[in-house]
This record gives C-alpha cells, structure tokens and sequence, in this order.
C-alpha cells in the first residue's frame, strides 16, 4: 500500500502590488495635464492670441519685438528729395540743319518769336549748344547727389530745338519747383561777365508771369551770388549795372513759364578772357556747381 502523504492544494498565483503603480499614475496624470496646458496655452499665444498666458501659477510671456536699425535709416535725408528741377540748355547743335524749322514763328504772348536760333559760339568754333549742355550734364549731377529730380528739356536727342514755347511747357508739365536756362552770350569784345535774366510782369495773350515774377527774382539773386562766388568771375560789365542782374519781357521761355524760371548767361563767348574760361572743364564744373548751389540755396529757403 502506498503512502500518498498530506493533501497539498496547488499553489495560487500571486496577486500583484497595486501600490507603487497607483502611487505612480497619482504622480504622473497630473503632471501631463499640468504639461499638455501649458502647450496649449503656449501655443494659442503664438498662433495670434498674443500677450501673456497663465495657467495656475506659471505665467508664459511673449518674448518682446526688436527693432533693428539699418545703416540707411541713419542717413539724413537728401536736402531736395522730392524736389523737381528742369534744365534748360540752351539752343541745339543740329540746328543750324534744321533753319527752316527754327524760324517758324512761336506765339509768346507780347509777339510771335523765331521758334530758336543756332547760338554763338567762341572765336575758334566751340558752340554755345555745346557749352550749355556740358554744363546741364554737369548740374544735373549735381542736382541728382541730393535727391533732386531733375528733367532737361533737350540732352542732344532730338534733331533741333525745342522751340521756345515747347521749353517753358516742359518745365510746366513737370511742375518743376525750379527752371534754369543755360546760355553763354555772344556780345562784342571786352564785354566780360556773367548775368541773371529774371520774368519781367507779363499778362497778355498766352502769356500770366505774375505768379512767378518774385520767386523768380528770388532764385535769381541766389545763382547770381553763388554763380560769382564759385567761378571767381564779375557780374556783367555792359548789363545790368554791374548787379548781374536783368529783368526782360520779350523772351518765350521766361513769359510762357508758370513756374520759378531764369536765364544765365554764364560769360561772353566773343571775349577771348572769357573765351579762356568757358573752354575749359574744370571752369565749367565751377560753373555748374555755383548755379547748384544757387538753386538749393533757393529751394531750401
């Protein structure tokens, strides 16, 4: 007979400890939430919501904008931004080609005018259209540096002209704040110096200067001075009374104008001393730089 022993239950499974788990997920849930709040917060702010964004006691701020200031934004600003200046240089060097187009005649309000003429031009052949526009180019430069707008009613790009008329229109059209017509004279031998031609008052016909005679006079004495000053030359010694300055109603470009205009006879073509400086470059960089410096002097008074 066998002996089989005490009766022995089978063994249970043992039953896992709850405790560390449950304190775990205690520790945990809410640090979750606490996290997935603050993302959320977090996230509307960026998304457009802006400012600040508190959740319990944990407070999230928007860094704050920086500006950045370029090396531009320092500059100051150009003395004759937004300014227009139209320069006029004077006569064309293919007009003498075109003889039958520059007489035609041109309604000026007190007459009917040739429409332009050839110039003069120094006793060895250099023109006055040639002089003018050499000048024009320099002062348009110069304009251009400090922020001026500026338009020529002719840059050697049209066979003859403008006629006198179409000239003054152009510097209407652009409501230019300032004109200059440049010229050289032609006047006899010994008769040296520069000089300023200013709008007489003018209303008839086409013709109204009235707005325009003082701020014209104005402009004028500004390049007068600053003319004289820069070249180192005298003010005309067969016009204008040793001023430089002269006043005439019989020209169409003054007339017609709706806007601050002036003529300058930088010097005479036919007076060998002049003759000298008017040929030379560096003498008409002064010349351009003293009429420049007459129309800031003007635009910025």
């Amino acid at each position: 007979m066998s002996y089989a022993g005490p009766e022995f239950e089978s063994p249970q499974p043992r039953r896992p400890r709850r405790r560390p788990l449950t304190l775990a997920l205690a520790v945990l849930v809410p640090g979750a939430l606490l996290g997935w709040l603050l993302y959320e917060g977090v996230g509307g702010a960026a998304d457009g919501g802006g400012g600040t964004v508190a959740v319990g006691k944990v407070t999230s701020t928007a860094p704050p904008t920086v500006s950045s200031t370029t090396a531009d934004d320092r500059k100051p600003p150009l003395p004759l931004k937004g300014k227009v200046v139209v320069i006029d240089p004077g006569h064309n060097l293919t007009n003498f080609r075109h003889t039958a187009e520059i007489n035609r005649k041109v309604d000026i309000g007190t007459n009917r005018k040739e429409c332009d003429t050839t110039g003069t031009s120094t006793n060895s052949g250099y023109a006055e259209a040639k002089f003018t526009l050499d000048v024009a180019h320099r002062l348009r430069t110069l304009l251009e540096r400090q922020g001026a707008t500026v338009k020529l009613t002719q840059d050697a790009d049209r066979p003859y002209g403008p006629c006198v008329d179409e000239r003054a229109r152009i510097g209407n059209r652009a409501k230019a704040d300032a004109v200059v017509s440049i010229h050289a004279d032609g006047a006899g031998s010994g008769q040296r110096g520069y000089h300023v031609i200013m709008p007489g008052r003018v209303h008839k016909g086409i013709a109204d200067t009235r707005r325009i005679v003082a701020p014209s006079a104005t402009l004028g004495k500004r390049i007068a001075a600053d003319f004289g000053r820069a070249t180192g030359t005298k003010p005309s010694n067969y016009v204008g009374n040793g001023t430089g300055m002269v006043t005439r109603t019989d020209l169409g470009g003054l007339n017609l104008s709706k806007v601050p205009k002036v003529f300058i006879e930088c010097g005479n073509m036919r007076d060998s001393k002049d003759a000298a400086l008017i040929t030379s470059a560096a003498w008409r960089q002064k010349a351009a730089r003293g009429i420049s410096e007459g129309i800031v002097s003007f635009l910025r008074g």
